[in-house]
């Protein structure tokens, strides 16, 4: 017997062999599944008092596990990147130091139009002399109050000072130096940066304005002259500026006064006056690493020929000596206006001792 026909009005939908042939082309693979943004809860779930019967799915748990990898990632280097290019145009960073100049040097002879003056006693040579109400040695190299600037604390000001006045005296009074000792005293207390120029002007010293050795400290030679007494009247100022965030400067004018005396012999001790202004610079790894930036140093040296090479050593005239030539107008040492440039100058009377009559 055959088996029961279809139904008068046909096969019901959906049945196999129903009449919507297109939905058979639709394959739920797995992928498909995961994409899908609504899951059914499981027949367990739906017993545990789930109201609804789907729950929608978050859009990172549809995401393949080798794309969240990926993505995690690309999200990783975008934020590195973010903080490289954060760090480089920051606009609160650490400004830079001026680039590290080198020294500049410049020395003036003063010339005198007699005879150097001299004596026995050297305190009859100070006392006489305009030099008699300088301190001695470094009770005459004192600091101004250190104040905050802008950028910089009170307390690197101050640092900045003393390093200055450390140099000043390592470089002008220390007998060592003077008499053309060690120098490493000195050479410690330079930047790094400088450190190639320092040790050419002492190894091969020129009067062209950067290798002269007494551009950076004050020296005679041992085999020519000797220190008549190894204390140093001394006169001078220190001023600091801040000239950019980064760095800070020292200014100083101080004049120095020798008793000096031919090496060799018992002849009379006379007296040589040097002015000296300098311009020191410290950035913040200069204060940090006790190091100074020597950038500009003047010398006023007498009483000297005019002819005579300082580059080396200062050579003063000792007593009773006179200038090789005719000096041109008088330059006094000890007057506090502004340094001028000249090849040489003349020493007046009025800067130099006049020992009493005996």
């Amino acid at each position: 017997m055959d088996g029961p026909g279809d139904p008068p009005e046909g096969t019901p939908e959906g049945a196999p062999g129903g009449g919507d042939e297109e939905y058979r082309s639709v394959v739920f693979d797995e992928s498909f599944v995961r994409a899908a943004r609504l899951q059914e809860f499981s027949a367990r779930e739906r017993m545990d008092d789930h109201a609804p019967a789907v729950r929608t799915r978050h859009a990172w748990a549809r995401v393949s596990a080798s794309r969240q990898v990926l993505l995690l990632v690309m999200l990783i280097a975008l934020a590195f990147g973010t903080a490289v290019y954060m760090g480089l145009r920051h606009p609160y960073k650490e400004p830079r130091p001026p680039a590290a100049e080198a020294l500049r040097t410049a020395l003036v002879p003063l010339a005198p139009r007699d005879p150097v003056p001299g004596a026995a006693s050297v305190k009859d040579l100070f006392d006489n002399s305009p030099a008699a109400q300088f301190r001695d040695g470094d009770e005459g190299v004192t600091l101004p109050a250190a104040r905050r600037t802008q950028n910089f604390s009170e307390n690197l000001v101050m640092t900045a000072l003393a390093t200055a006045k450390e140099y000043t005296v390592k470089s002008a009074l220390d007998p060592a130096v003077l008499t053309g000792g060690s120098q490493r005293t000195v050479r410690l207390l330079l930047a790094p940066t400088q450190l190639a120029q320092f040790d050419r002007s002492l190894s091969h010293p020129a009067a062209d304005g950067r290798y002269a050795a007494t551009g950076w400290l004050i020296r005679f030679d041992p085999a020519r002259v000797a220190l008549a007494d190894r204390i140093v009247r001394t006169q001078g100022t220190f001023s600091i500026t801040e000239v950019s965030p980064a760095a800070l400067e020292v200014s100083s004018d101080h004049t120095f006064v020798y008793a000096v005396r031919p090496a060799t012999g018992p002849q009379d001790a006379s007296l040589f006056t040097v002015r000296r202004t300098m311009r020191f610079r410290f950035d913040r790894d200069d204060l940090q690493e006790h190091h100074v930036q020597v950038l500009q140093s003047s010398l006023l040296a007498g009483p000297e020929s005019c002819s005579a090479d300082d580059a080396a050593y200062l050579r003063p005239l000792l007593a009773g000596q006179r200038a090789d030539t005719a000096p041109p107008a008088a330059t006094d040492p000890y007057a506090t206006d502004r340094i001028t440039p000249a090849v040489c100058g003349a020493l007046p009377p009025s800067a130099q001792p006049t020992p009493p009559r005996h």
